[in-house]
Formats: structure tokens, sequence, C-alpha cells
């Protein structure tokens, strides 16, 4: 007994010995992180002194049994901070601020790193050699029982089933302790800590590793990771042909034959909700890219799929056709928008070969039709069809003088998908076209990497009023995604709708759909959602009806020398400005309530100064078209402006 005491004792000595704390705090000193190391390997996050995260697991489960994190022996701890200016491109700033610090903790065969801003934090684990990793432990433990906006996976099922989806949601705000046990989350989502900051979870650098969704580990405020298991068959199927299904699973999430960083995880933390909505911590912590991408040309796109395909006072049948096209061609040309789409139905269906293009359409002289007019147009393309010879395709195209590709269908993040978007971005970029992803997990930095990536979607977008009931709130969601999805980076929402309905007037339409709220939110969110590749979603003759907000459209940039957030609360309003050159930008959404709300300017403007406003009008509580474009004058700084149920406000200066 007493040999078994002092062996205890010994044990307890030892693992007491190699227990240790580290610490790092952002620049302001306003956040630090606390990692202790011991037989476990645990971080924990305060801001101001208040915990906003308590002691939370971290390590990596390697399949020969080996773990990295608990009872990590850390060779040493090495600190440095940066802060620099990086230029950046087709964003939402010309400029970015990166000013961080940094402890790199340092062990036999992985390092692992910890980065603290003045507005979030985030670690990172380096391998230094293959691996096979079973599971990954990251855990968020909050204190007291916060409220969330938490995008489950909208399909329920097993866990399995929810690793199968197009990562297209709605939030349920609740707290965390009534969280569903069955449902998993996919990111970002955005919590209101018990003492006050907001915290928005996501991740950044994902290149070639499972996405992250999170669960309620126990029925309180815990959340844990959970990732897709590597694939160990996969079957072409899903819609129309264009998918990999998978049918099992290998009993780890990653493996690798050299090692390489894993993403970041990531924390963003602000006082207020306004400041989620302008937040580029994922952009920061990307790779930069590499070569040079002068050649990438954001811009707008005139889209055929949403308003489907209908124009009227035409002599010919409109559809997939080459006089159709030529229409959405002759439409952007004489309006200045740089691209058209050909959306699903270009090529032979069920075939998932993109070299078979239908009779009805002849690609190269529509390409050549566009060019001489100033216009390029871009394909559509479901995964399969694109994946089976990415490099065929895109040399053919490229040579058709085709400019990029909206990939579609990948309905997955598992390792394999996750490394096919950088394979498809190199793939792009190396005949200098873009993409845009459709059917797509959250952007987590592959736009900085890969600046030829324009656009993800990865956002429960203006398509669901083509089939959602009345009971349906888009504009809820509007006034929530600029708080938790677009924190993550831009996402192709396919704005622009000319029939705007009010809540009472709403009912979901396929061939004429509608939006809800009113015509100025539709031109608002050409100002508050990010998109450097944009789509004008509805068909050409409705923008010919209306010239007036066709050439406000056409005119807005779709990438900005500023951003600033100017006020909002997640679920409620939203207020932002944008600066292109010399040209400011504001707008303004809200929800259901209609609002008075004073815009206070981002910049000097004299008493008296003009500007133009768009704004809802006096009946758009009844009809949600109604607008006024009007001058008006500021005084002491600011402008107020009334905003509709469901309505939106644009003021250009």
């Amino acid at each position: 007994m007493k040999k078994t005491l002092i062996t205890i004792a010994v044990v307890l000595l030892a693992l007491s010995a190699q227990a240790k704390d580290y610490k790092v705090a952002s620049p302001n000193g306003r956040i630090n992180v606390l990692i202790q190391s011991g037989s476990s390997l645990t971080w924990s996050v305060t801001a101001d002194g208040a915990q906003l995260i308590a002691p939370s697991q971290i390590a990596l489960s390697l399949t020969d049994g080996t773990k990295y994190g608990p009872g990590a022996k850390f060779r040493k701890a090495v600190r440095s901070s940066c802060n620099q200016t990086l230029p950046a491109q087709n964003f939402k700033r010309a400029a970015v601020k990166d000013n961080y610090n940094e402890l790199k903790l340092v062990a036999k065969d992985f390092d692992l790193v910890f980065r603290v801003y003045d507005d979030g934090t985030a670690y990172r684990f380096v391998t230094k050699k293959g691996t096979e990793i079973k599971s990954e432990t990251a855990d968020f433990n909050f204190p007291g029982d916060p409220v969330g906006w938490i995008p489950y996976e909208r399909d329920g099922g097993t866990f399995e089933d929810q690793f199968f989806n197009s990562f297209e949601n709605v939030y349920s705000n609740i707290r965390l302790s009534e969280w569903n046990p069955a449902r998993m989350a996919f990111l970002p989502l955005t919590i209101e800590t018990a003492a006050g900051p907001r915290v928005c979870i996501t991740e950044a650098d994902l290149l070639n590793y499972p996405g992250m969704y999170l669960s309620n580990c126990d029925g309180d405020s815990c959340l844990e990771a959970m990732f897709a298991g590597y694939p160990k068959t996969i079957v072409q199927g899903g819609h129309n042909m264009l998918q990999g299904v998978v049918t099992s699973r290998e009993p780890y999430i990653y493996k690798c034959d050299k090692g390489e960083p894993l993403p970041w995880r990531v924390v963003v933390i602000t006082d207020t909700d306004k400041q989620l909505a302008d937040n580029d911590l994922v952009w920061r912590l990307a790779m930069p890219a590499e070569g040079d991408f002068s050649w990438v040309k954001p811009g707008k796109v005139a889209w055929d799929w949403w308003n489907d395909w209908n124009i009227k006072g035409v002599d010919f049948a409109s559809g997939i056709n080459n006089d159709t096209y030529k229409y959405y061609i002759d439409f952007a040309s004489k309006n200045g928008i740089e691209y058209v789409i050909l959306d699903e139905g270009w090529a032979v269906n069920l075939q998932a070969d993109l070299m078979q293009v239908v009779p009805e359409i002849d690609l190269p002289m529509l390409s050549r039709y566009a060019i001489d007019r100033g216009v390029k147009l871009v394909l559509w393309a479901g995964y399969w069809a694109f994946n089976r010879d990415m490099e065929g395709v895109c040399k053919h195209y490229s040579e058709m003088g085709i400019a990029g590709w909206k990939i579609d269908f990948m309905n997955r993040d598992d390792q394999p998908m996750v490394a096919f978007y950088e394979q498809a971005a190199r793939t792009a970029a190396k005949y200098h076209q873009f993409v845009d992803f459709h059917g797509a997990f959250k952007p987590a930095g592959l736009t900085r990497t890969w600046p030829n990536v324009l656009n993800f979607e990865g956002i429960n977008g203006l398509e669901q009023l083509k089939w959602m009931g009345p009971e349906y709130d888009q504009v809820t969601y509007d006034v929530t995604v600029p708080f938790t999805r677009y924190v993550a980076g831009p996402a192709d929402y396919t704005q622009g709708a000319m029939r705007n309905a009010i809540k009472a007037n709403y009912y979901p339409c396929d061939n004429e759909p509608m939006s809800q709220g009113t015509r100025c939110r539709q031109l608002a969110e050409y100002i508050i959602f990010d998109a450097p590749f944009t789509m004008l979603c509805d068909s050409p003759t409705m923008y010919e009806a209306e010239p007036e907000c066709t050439g406000f459209i056409a005119s807005v940039p779709t990438v900005w020398d500023e951003t600033i957030a100017l006020d909002g609360r997640i679920g409620d309003y939203i207020v932002m400005a944008r600066r292109s050159g010399g040209k400011w930008y504001l707008a303004a959404m809200t929800d259901w309530d209609e609002r008075d709300i004073t815009i206070k300017l981002p910049f000097d403007a004299a008493d008296g100064a003009g500007a133009t406003l768009w704004r809802d009008g006096v009946n758009a509580h009844r009809n949600g078209q109604d607008y006024r474009k009007e001058t008006v004058k500021v005084t002491g700084g600011e402008l107020k402006v009334h905003l509709a149920p469901g309505g939106g406000c644009v003021v250009v200066f």
C-alpha cells in the first residue's frame, strides 16, 4: 500500500512538473489568451478581464494512438509580433492592417501557434511529418448560458447525413443550453457572451483539411468540433449525377504524407454587433497569394437561372438557346455589365461531360458575339463534370474566351473536397479564368490565397424565394448574415429582384420570382453584401422596364477601397458605408419593423452638401416596389431616413 502511494505521488509530481502556463495578449492589451499545458492542454480567452471562453481542450488524436496536445513537452516558446499594412485585391478594402502578437509552442512532432489581435484570436497546429488524424478536439466552453445565432444544417438526419449538405441555412436564435443535440451547425456562428462582447467562431486557411462543424458538448454552453471522416468510397450521383456521394468512410478525418499547417481556429471578438459586419480577420489569417493576379477582373453578371430565361416582347421562344443569350449579351453590353452566365442547361443533362453542349447552343459563336460587345461569358459546371477533367475543360474553354466558372453541387467539406477547391482555383488560374463556388462551404481565406476565386455561395440567398412559402422570413435573415456568414468572406447572395413584395403579398413563384421586402432593400444589398462577382438576378426585360434602378445597379462597384460599418444590431438592422475612389455609398436595411434611422457620415461634409438618396416610397408598406430617388442636404454631418417594413435605402455622395 505504501509503495502504491509513493508511486502515485511520483506520478503526480511528474505531471505537475510538466504543467506550465503560457500567456499572450493582443497589441492593445485588452484580449488575453491563457494556454495551460499538463495532462490536458487547454486555452481560455478574456477581454478586459472578463472571461469569454473558459478553459477549453485542444488536441489531435492520431490513428497510431499518439496525441498532440495533452502531456506535450514543449521544447521552447517563441514569441513574435507583427504590425504591417497589406494590399488587398478584390476585397472590401484596398489595404488591411495586420497587427498581432504570436506565441509558437514548439514540440518534437508539431508546433502549436496562437495569434492574438485587437479584434480576436486564433490558433492552429502545424505538423512536422506525415500523419493520419483520427479526431481533433476543439472545444469552446462559454461561461453562463449565452445567446447564439446557430446555423443548423438544414435537413437533419444523422450526423453522417448532415455532412452532405449545401451549406444554406437559416439561424436559430437560442441559448446554447437549448441547442438541439441531434443537430450540428456549420460555421460561422455568432454568440453574445454573458460578459457582453460578441464572439464569432469560424476557421481560416482551410486548404487540405475537413471543414469544422460544432455541436453541443453536454446540453449546456460548451461546444465541440466535429469533422467528416475521410471518404473511403465515393460514387457518382445526386443532382443530375453531378455530385460525389460518400458511401463509406475511413476511421480518420485527415491524412497527409508530409507535415503542413492545419487550419486556424478563429474567434472574432467585438464589443458591438456592427464591428462584426466589416471584420477581416479571416482574410488576415489566410495564406498570401503567390504570383500575378492582375488579370482577374471582378464585376457584375447578368444571370439567367433565377428569372427562368423569362424575357418578354421578343419574336423568338425564350429559353436555353442562342437567341436568348444574344439578348442577355446585348443587355449587358448596353448597360456596362461585364459578364453573362450560362447556368445549368447548356451542357447535355445527365452526362456530367462539359464537352457535350446541347444543340440549341453554339458556344464559340456566343463567346465571339459577347467579346465583340465588350462582354465575357461564364459557364456553370456541376462538380463531377468539372472534376473529371478540369485541366481539359479549362484549357478548351479558355481558348474559346470563356472568362470563368460557376462550379456547383460540391455539398461536402471532407478533406478531399476541401482540397478540390484549391485544385480548381489553381487550374483555372493557369488558364486565366476565375471561379465562383456554389453548393459550397463558407469561405475561409481562399479568396486571398487565390484571388481568381471571386465568390462563394454558402448562404441561403435569394434563390430560396423561388420555392419557399410565406412562412419563410428572408427579411430577418438578410439583417442577420452581415454579422454571421459575411464575417467569413463574400457570398453570392444573387440580389437584384425587380418584383418586390411586402409580407402580405409574397408568394413563391418559379418563373416570375419575387423578393421579400422593398425595392430599395434590393438596391441596398449591392452595398451591404460583399460580392466581388455580383449577380443581377432578374431578367433583362424586367431591368429594361426599370431603367433608373438598372442604371444604379450597373454603376455600383463590386470591390471597395474602404468599408465602415456605421450601425447595426444582429437580426434587426444594418447601416454600412463603402468608398470607391472619391465616391461614398451608404446603405441601410431593416427587418419587418419600420424604422427611423440616423446615418452619421464617416467623412466630413459641410452643412448643405448634397447627396442622392434612394428611399422607400410613402406607400412602400403597401407596395414593395414604391421608391423615391431625390437629392437631399446634409445637416450636422448626418442624414435621417425612414425605412418601411422590410425596407432599405442607399445614399450616394
